[in-house]
């Protein structure tokens, strides 16, 4: 049975969910106001279809099943999800997504990109079927990293959660319901975290980004991408796990090892910041340092999948 997919607003984020539901041969409409937005958004495709392609392609996938219409409440006809995908506004996300409540078919799911906003505040416009307007957040690039936060509101029940993992799932996505709403909900605050202490290491000229991002890239990261946080700590306990790390290394949090207040954006903090990643960048433009992480992303993903909960026969797990 087909499935669709409506995106409503085709930046970067609303672009590469029309990129991963096309892999998976949804049928997908798009929505935005933008004269350049349809251009835009093929051009996108294109340049990620791919990376797609090594990564596996369901049957019937093909770019050509992607569809811009002219209004939202159009694109919003027969979907069976929803992506809002609109700036980081508050306002600017309940107007959207009340019009889209107020359009949608009863039994549709509402998802919003937000990064930040709790869904109950989301909600607060939407006169229909408002527990159906839940957090979806995903991660760039969207098409190829599974991860995606469901978050649901006050209105919202078990049932439209569940619904909403379902579809997710049918989309090859990691649906991680988060068990209260709060702002920025998990990743995005343990992200926040880690970029907070970066920038007070290149303010206080202990590291450049490019050294900065070498600490996470050649240590931390390697570990991360199979592990997380809390198991690699508790390999790092021993033969007795997490109880002795916590024993050892446990009153070192005390100690004024980190900044988490943010530093003052001043103008030095925000050169030195721009000029390392231009450094980086060596040149190359943002399209080509796309395809390039694009192509670590597809052998990486090849990689731990055989190192999944899954493949050890452990199912159930996220």
């Amino acid at each position: 049975m087909s499935r669709q997919l409506t995106v409503i607003g085709t930046g970067v984020i609303g672009n590469g969910w029309i990129a991963r539901a096309l892999a998976q041969g949804w049928d997908v409409v798009a929505f935005d106001p933008a004269p350049d937005a349809a251009e835009r958004t093929r051009a996108f495709v294109d340049n990620a279809w791919p990376s797609l392609e090594k990564l596996g392609l369901a049957e019937g996938a093909a770019p050509t099943r992607l569809t811009f219409v002219d209004s939202l409440e159009e694109a919003v006809a027969g979907a069976d999800l929803i992506q809002e995908n609109v700036p980081e506004r508050l306002e600017l996300k309940r107007e959207i997504l009340a019009a889209i409540d107020a359009a949608a078919a009863p039994g549709a799911i509402i998802g919003s990109s937000t990064s930040g906003f709790k869904p109950s505040d989301l909600q607060r416009d939407c006169a229909w079927v408002p527990g159906r307007v839940i957090v979806a957040h995903p991660f760039n690039p969207v098409y190829l990293l599974p991860l995606v936060e469901l978050v649901g509101g006050e209105a919202t029940e078990p049932r439209q959660i569940e619904q909403a993992q379902a579809l997710y799932q049918a989309l090859a996505m990691r649906p991680l319901v988060v068990r209260r709403e709060i702002e920025g909900h998990i990743a995005d605050r343990l992200m926040e975290a880690l970029w907070r202490e970066a920038l007070h290491l290149v303010n206080d000229g202990v590291a450049t980004t490019e050294e900065v991002d070498a600490a996470v890239v050649y240590g931390c990261g390697l570990r991360w991408s199979l592990m997380g946080t809390f198991l690699t700590f508790h390999l790092a306990g021993g033969e007795q796990g997490m109880r002795h790390m916590l024993e050892q290394f446990g009153p070192a949090l005390k100690l004024p090892w980190t900044k988490l207040e943010a530093p003052e954006l001043t103008d030095e903090l925000i050169d030195k910041v721009v000029e390392g990643c231009e450094f980086q960048a060596a040149e190359r433009p943002v399209a080509e340092l796309d395809r390039r992480r694009d192509d670590f992303l597809v052998e990486l993903l090849d990689l731990v999948q055989k190192y999944w909960p899954e493949a050890e026969g452990l199912e159930g797990r996220i």
